[in-house]
């Protein structure tokens, strides 16, 4: 499965999610990663996430896709995807 994954944490957890996500997802743009998942991958990601955040002060939003989506970039790519080997 394809997803994203936005999140808004605490600047103390910020660099520990972003390391974590960087290991599995592709970074898209500050706060944004993205790729394709395999269904144990996900469920690890989701329980390590839910170890590294506090539920009463961060958000994490995942968007669960079926494939690929159409990525249509207005203004400068922080990271293409063209990078990803």
């Amino acid at each position: 499965m394809y997803v994203v994954i936005v999140y808004d944490v605490a600047v103390g957890r910020v660099n520990r999610v972003k390391k974590f996500l960087r290991q599995h997802l592709h970074w898209v743009q500050n706060s944004v990663f993205e790729g394709e998942v395999t269904r144990a991958e996900y469920e690890r990601i989701k329980t390590t996430l839910r170890e590294i955040i506090d539920e009463d002060e961060d958000s994490i939003v995942i968007y669960k896709l079926r494939s690929m989506p159409r990525r249509e970039v207005m203004g400068i790519e922080k990271n293409p995807m063209e990078d990803v080997i």
